[in-house]
């Protein structure tokens, strides 16, 4: 198929013209199929100006447009073979207050979307999920025991014991968590991507429109929104350091992630186009290794040449969760997937494009914000 003009597909990607969408129409033109992008080039991911981002391939069509506006839709929908769904309001923090905000961009502009794909099905649909449908991760206790609908209280977290405990108060161990783990959704932007997710499978299976969701961790690279203190840590970080200012972390800044390069989450995308088994499933999309927050901080800092060690703030923001790190076995056997991109050579990489960019730090305005509704404690 790829490169075969014959097999030319017709794509849509819904966001397309933000960070991962871009990079996974820059992968589809590569092979030669055409792709048609629908976005409304909001504000805080683009700028004020909403002109089209100059990392957008000259190849791409872009219809400015919302997702929720039935007409738009339709309109970019039209010969379109597959879709891919990554338009949403992202950010944890933000979700909390901005609530009718997130819940009718994600929820209602879904309902959107797939009330048209009834009316005019396609081959397939790919719809952006996330890891924060997980809430904390699966953790393991000192007898073996699996433990995986842990939640911090309260209590703890105002004391200062960031790491979970088992009921029993003993101590519990992060381990790499499966799509097999219940969703135990922490914040409003949690819900509204388990929504997304659960929407697109249900009526993708319900009207035979072959449908698969991926669970993308901590995606970073090239085109990440460097002044949106609501993206990305390692953007945001970024944003810190070009300022010369420290990086600014919560709780003890231990906390661990799962990373992985802009270019491996593309070619899952593709790979979830292309393998027949992939249908009517979810996947996590990750690199599979685990690392903490401050470590983050220190490499970025080391790799930018700014000698400003992180701060640790011991806030902590409401809806974060402490560990979540990916069990890649699913994607691996039914997608083919396997993360290319080592983290070193990512920073390398993600390093030259930064040096080139300007950025406007936000996080003291974003912390300010969610201090005073009470949600950084």
């Amino acid at each position: 198929m790829h490169g075969d003009a014959r097999m030319q597909r017709r794509v849509l990607i819904t966001g397309g013209a933000g960070f991962i969408g871009s990079h996974v129409a820059d992968a589809l033109i590569a092979r030669g199929d055409r792709v048609r992008v629908l976005d409304a080039l909001l504000p805080q991911v683009h700028g004020s100006d909403r002109r089209r981002p100059a990392y957008l391939s000259a190849d791409v069509e872009l219809v400015e447009g919302d997702v929720r506006d039935p007409a738009a839709v339709k309109r970019a929908l039209a010969s379109i073979d597959v879709v891919y769904h990554f338009a949403s309001r992202v950010g944890v923090g933000q979700s909390m207050y901005e609530l009718a905000d997130y819940t009718s961009v994600n929820n209602l502009g879904t309902a959107v979307l797939l009330e048209a794909l009834i009316a005019t099905p396609v081959q397939r649909l790919v719809v952006a999920s996330s890891m924060s449908v997980y809430g904390e991760g699966l953790y393991r206790d000192s007898r073996g025991r699996l433990h995986d609908r842990v939640q911090r209280t309260p209590d703890q977290i105002a004391g200062g014991r960031w790491d979970p405990r088992a009921e029993d108060g003993s101590e519990l161990a992060p381990v790499p968590t499966p799509e097999t783990k219940p969703p135990l959704l922490a914040s409003l932007y949690a819900l509204s991507k388990h929504d997304q997710e659960r929407m697109c499978l249900m009526v993708g299976a319900a009207y035979k429109i072959p449908t698969v969701a991926l669970r993308f961790f901590n995606v970073y690279g090239p085109r990440q929104a460097l002044s949106n203190p609501y993206t990305g840590v390692l953007a945001i970080f970024a944003a810190r350091l070009l300022n010369g200012r420290p990086p600014l972390l919560f709780e003890d800044g231990r906390q661990q992630r799962d990373f992985v390069h802009v270019r491996d989450a593309a070619n899952a995308c593709l790979l979830a186009l292309d393998v027949e088994e992939a249908a009517g499933r979810a996947f996590n999309i990750a690199s599979g290794r685990a690392m903490t927050i401050r470590e983050v901080a220190e490499r970025m800092a080391g790799i930018l040449e700014r000698n400003l060690a992180p701060h640790v703030t011991g806030q902590h923001r409401v809806g974060d969760i402490r560990h979540c790190t990916a069990d890649l076995s699913l994607a691996r056997r039914v997608l083919g997937f396997a993360p290319q991109v080592g983290f070193d050579r990512g920073m390398r990489e993600l390093a030259v494009w930064l040096e080139a960019q300007s950025a406007v730090d936000r996080f003291e305005h974003m912390r300010a914000e969610l201090a005073d509704r009470g949600l950084a404690v």
